[in-house]
């Protein structure tokens, strides 16, 4: 009870605040979009560039860390996608789809936070190693398939070309590479931009979480309840025993696996929507899952950290 009380609530009240201000009409969707751009394209690029620029690089990336984790991930992917095909009898398209959902689990906005209150913000380097390939591992398996399912006849450098676009017009993997550049090449940051970046990344995560509960209240579920509840299982309950099991099969430390098990266990992100969006397929599912795989992991993950200790 203390873990749900002192760790989890915190968060999710902030996404409440977010979703009632929407509900009683105290902010406009306009306004969600714009804390959303500013959260997505600015703070939390931020974020990551601030992180990863100053971690120990070869103590965070360890293999067995990033193996367990995408490994999970990539199964995970693979039981959704292929579940909606046989179960729900969707055709490929949508089934990728609901693949990623069940691939893209809430790293940045519920990992972070959860981790950082559950063991303190020195036990995160794991949690940033992770973040670090998220988005890009995630999109770079996502539109692969999906393109490739697309593709009917479309060269192999024109389907090169549109996962490279896609990717490189994202923020927040250009913030992870300009962190990465840094940290390789230990390039000096000039004190004053140094300041500035650190006044971005102390906005990044409450501004996203409030954000986050704004978008949440448009995705009210409609439809496709077996669906929803079929890709929210292994997104909340599939992934993170996937996790725990690699973790415990090659020899993660304590803290990394902790990072990688929670990590596994969040709710389905908003990109999950935005991909279904990009593609125009299962929109209704991807969003609706988000919803409810958020509320839901409210007890999932309370569960997780009681097992995890």
């Amino acid at each position: 009870m203390q873990a749900l009380v002192e760790v989890i609530l915190p968060v999710f009240l902030v996404i409440g605040f977010g979703y009632v201000s929407v509900w009683r009409g105290w902010l406009s969707d306009r306004a969600v979009d714009g804390v959303m751009v500013f959260a997505q394209k600015f703070a939390i690029p931020s974020l990551l560039f601030a992180a990863i620029s100053q971690l120990d690089l070869a103590t965070s990336f360890k293999p067995n860390l990033l193996f367990s984790f995408y490994a999970g991930a990539t199964i995970s992917f693979a039981l959704a996608t292929f579940g909606a095909r046989a179960i729900f009898k969707r055709d490929w398209e949508d089934s990728i789809a609901i693949g990623f959902v069940g691939l893209f689990s809430n790293s940045l906005l519920l990992g972070l936070p959860i981790s950082e209150r559950a063991w303190g913000a020195n036990a995160l380097a794991s949690n940033y190693a992770i973040v670090a390939f998220h988005a890009p591992f995630c999109y770079f398996l996502g539109i692969t398939v999906m393109e490739i399912a697309r593709a009917r006849g479309a060269s192999f450098r024109a389907l090169v070309g549109k996962i490279l676009n896609a990717m490189f017009r994202n923020a927040l993997i250009l913030g992870i590479i300009a962190g990465i550049v840094v940290n390789l090449f230990s390039i000096p940051v000039p004190g004053v931009v140094s300041e500035a970046v650190d006044l971005m990344r102390r906005a990044a995560l409450p501004a996203a979480l409030f954000g986050l509960g704004g978008v949440l209240y448009r995705y009210r579920p409609e439809g496709d309840i077996r669906t929803i509840f079929f890709v929210s299982a292994i997104s909340l309950l599939i992934h993170p025993m996937l996790v725990w099991g690699l973790g415990s099969a090659t020899g993660l430390s304590e803290q990394a696996f902790k990072s990688a098990v929670i990590t596994a266990a969040m709710a389905p992100g908003v990109n999950t929507y935005l991909f279904a969006d990009m593609y125009g397929r299962a929109r209704r599912v991807a969003a609706s899952t988000v919803l409810f795989g958020t509320t839901a992991s409210i007890i999932s993950v309370w569960v997780w950290l009681g097992l995890l200790g």
